[in-house]
């Protein structure tokens, strides 16, 4: 009898010490998926009548506007609407979604991992179509750019998954980018640096370097003073064969935008780059970056060469690098 009990005590300690572990790699219960989809990929879900209609061209308007800088013309989102009964299951873990429908009343809902994680939703409901056009025309901008936000991170999450080692960048110019190991040093100086990645059709391409604060204008005359310095550092810097040189496209003046980057005013210019008489072209994003404890202004450029392709997501990613910088 003292054998048995003996026997039983042993397995319940057994039982016990083991049963910790179980619970360790037990995944949670309501745990949250984690999001899927391509970067820029939007869910639109409402009805299929409403997107035929004038709602559906509202949509197709903000959302499927020309992305800016860009040769030819593509959307800020690839959409794919589907009506509410198909919004379940895998297509409800989507990154970003646009819910719209008609209710009881008129409302704007913006939802945070609301089925999966990292997400972003939003929820449009409205009485009649004009007063859900209406919510659409007065809320787009703050829709879009949480998008955005949501999948720069996404792409920079990507990113740090495997980077390159380029320890020059804080060593002259005493900043630090989170760079894929796809792209390489092409020319390394010594207040100038030009990263690359080759792609299918073409390359990426980066530059990183600083002028002397006061080069960049803050007026009415910052554009034409922002291409003026980076038409001179393009036609010095990167090399092209005896014809031509890499300047910005005349025909059309770049978009200016002013932001932040790692805290410091910033100006963002968006246009198309050429060649001239080679007939090469292509978008590129310029970042001039005050910073005034250096008494320097530091540049950041990406652009792309990739005759007759989408480059959208391209400078996207081109963009989502140059986001990461810090300044040591």
């Amino acid at each position: 009898m003292k054998k048995l009990s003996l026997a039983i005590v042993c397995l319940l300690c057994v039982v016990s010490c083991t049963e910790p572990k179980k619970e360790k790699n037990k995944k949670p219960r309501g745990a949250m998926a984690h999001s899927v989809g391509k970067i820029n990929e939007l869910s639109v879900i409402m009805d299929n009548e409403l997107w035929k209609g004038r709602v559906g061209d509202t949509v197709r308007k903000y959302f499927g506007a020309e992305v800016p800088g860009l040769p030819q013309e593509e959307p800020l989102f690839s959409m794919r609407q589907m009506p509410k009964r198909a919004f379940s299951g895998l297509a409800r873990k989507n990154r970003t979604f646009l819910y719209v429908r008609k209710g009881d009343k008129n409302n704007l809902q913006m939802l945070n991992n609301k089925y999966a994680t990292p997400q972003v939703g939003a929820v449009i409901s409205g009485k009649t179509e004009d007063e859900i056009i209406s919510l659409i025309h007065d809320n787009h901008e703050t829709i879009v750019s949480k998008y955005k936000l949501a999948e720069t991170r996404e792409k920079q999450k990507r990113i740090r998954k495997s980077l390159e080692k380029i320890p020059q960048l804080p060593q002259k110019l005493g900043v630090k980018l989170s760079i894929p190991t796809a792209y390489r040093v092409a020319i390394e100086e010594d207040k100038f640096f030009w990263i690359r990645k080759d792609i299918q059709h073409g390359s990426m391409n980066l530059m990183i370097y600083e002028l002397p604060m006061g080069i960049v204008s803050k007026d009415s005359n910052t554009v034409s003073s922002i291409i003026k310095m980076r038409d001179s550092i393009g036609k010095v810097k990167i090399p092209t064969e005896e014809v031509g040189h890499f300047v910005t496209e005349a025909a059309y003046a770049p978009y200016l935008y002013e932001t932040k980057l790692d805290g410091r005013f910033t100006f963002e210019t968006k246009g198309t780059w050429e060649i001239k008489d080679r007939f090469m072209a292509g978008p590129f994003v310029n970042y001039v970056i005050e910073d005034e404890v250096n008494n320097r202004l530091l540049v950041l450029e990406g652009f792309v060469f990739a005759p007759s392709v989408n480059k959208r997501d391209n400078m996207f990613e081109l963009e989502a690098i140059m986001k990461t910088i810090k300044f040591d």
